[in-house]
């Protein structure tokens, strides 16, 4: 499991390809949609879709991207991709962030240059993988990567590649899950964890009754709820036929941009402007990265090996039953259009819940949207944690 040095190159074939096939799109029509009740307005998307051909430049985000030192590994059979960038400092907290969907890795770049850049807080050696069968994590070949398999990945990863014997792990959406997991099976391992989505074992948050909510968390579930229709759908659908959605994500980038850039802007705390607060080249650079490496498919594996129930929670059982069950100090970042939550007292039964901070803004992509608010909260809960 020797790591080699990573440098992204998209073929120009490929861009080619790509820039094609944006133009040849044909357009479905659409009518009466102008609040996307229907889903992404075909105006607002051909008026993406001509900067994404047009205007938009791969190879400057590429530049971007490879700017950072990226690495590739294969651990049992599971090709992994990976930001590596070490501090120097004796004193670094080892610290892996994992994305969620359809977030990719690069979520994580304004997080990555808050930490980096602070000299005087505490110093991070920061890893940041991307998924199996995510983006450059691929091509996925191997059935069974659900949570469980992914969180013994990464502690592979941070101990028997990267020589870490202890480490800090955070993450949102599917990276919290895995960071909870990790929390759960492998303790003697970390030293701290902490989650800005709240998603834990044996607890589906849909299933928490909202009196179990204190008075002061009244909003969660009124948001779940307003929330539930934008998140079933895709859910659903990856969890019980991802291979049958697949095929129309590899053959279209505008495929694949409508489902992605939907979710950027429903699960955003964005006012229903996901430029205004991504920008253009962000969700074109998060788009091509899915469609240029043919990963939407396998993107999608991860809820059908999870979730093959099709609700939260049905096939992440318990490893033990020791209270609590994920024993290691732990904090929580809860933003206000977060898409899911649970009640402080019940992530108290189940975690050495350490620090508990309701964020004046954010949503479900957190890193993206907030990376310098983000930042500024693993500086403060990491720094008693020193390796």
């Amino acid at each position: 499991m020797t790591p080699e040095r990573f440098t992204i190159a998209i073929p120009d074939d490929r861009l080619n390809e790509m820039k094609r096939r944006l133009r040849a799109t044909a357009w479905p029509g659409d009518f009466g949609n102008d609040d996307w009740r229907f889903g992404v307005p075909e105006p607002w998307l051909r008026d993406m879709v001509d900067y994404w051909a047009n205007d938009y430049d791969w190879r400057a985000a590429e530049a971007a991207i490879n700017a950072w030192p990226q690495y590739r590994v294969g651990i049992d059979g599971v090709p992994i991709h990976y930001i590596h960038v070490k501090s120097g400092r004796p004193d670094a907290i080892p610290l892996i962030l994992t994305h969620g969907w359809p977030w990719t890795f690069w979520d994580w770049h304004g997080v990555l240059a808050e930490l980096a850049a602070d000299k005087d807080g505490p110093a991070f050696d920061l890893i940041v993988p991307s998924l199996p069968g995510y983006g450059f994590s691929s091509p996925l070949r191997k059935p069974g990567v659900n949570i469980r398999e992914v969180g013994r990945l990464w502690v592979k990863l941070m101990t028997e590649v990267l020589g870490y014997e202890r480490f800090a792990a955070a993450g949102g959406d599917w990276g919290a899950i895995v960071t909870a997991e990790i929390g759960h099976a492998y303790p003697e391992r970390l030293l701290a964890i902490h989650l800005s989505l709240l998603l834990l074992h044996e607890l589906p948050n849909h299933g928490v009754p909202a009196d179990a909510f204190a008075p002061d968390e009244q909003w969660m579930p009124q948001r779940m709820a307003e929330v539930l229709p934008f998140v079933t759908s895709h859910v659903i659908v990856h969890s019980h036929d991802p291979q049958t959605l697949a095929y129309a994500m590899a053959d279209s980038p505008v495929g694949t941009a409508a489902w992605l850039w939907e979710r950027r802007r429903s699960w955003s705390d964005c006012g229903g402007d996901p430029v205004a607060l991504y920008g253009r080249d962000f969700l074109c650079t998060t788009a091509s990265i899915y469609w240029l490496t043919n990963t939407t498919g396998s993107s999608f594996r991860l809820y059908a090996e999870q979730f093959s129930g099709g609700g939260f929670g049905q096939e992440w059982p318990l490893l033990h039953r020791r209270a609590p069950s994920i024993p290691v100090p732990t904090g929580a970042a809860i933003a206000p259009k977060e898409l899911v939550f649970l009640p402080r007292a019940e992530v108290e039964k189940r975690a050495d819940l350490r620090r508990w901070t309701v964020l004046p803004r954010g949503g479900h992509f957190l890193p993206a949207e907030q990376p310098a608010l983000l930042a500024a909260e693993y500086r403060a809960f990491f720094a008693d944690f020193a390796a």
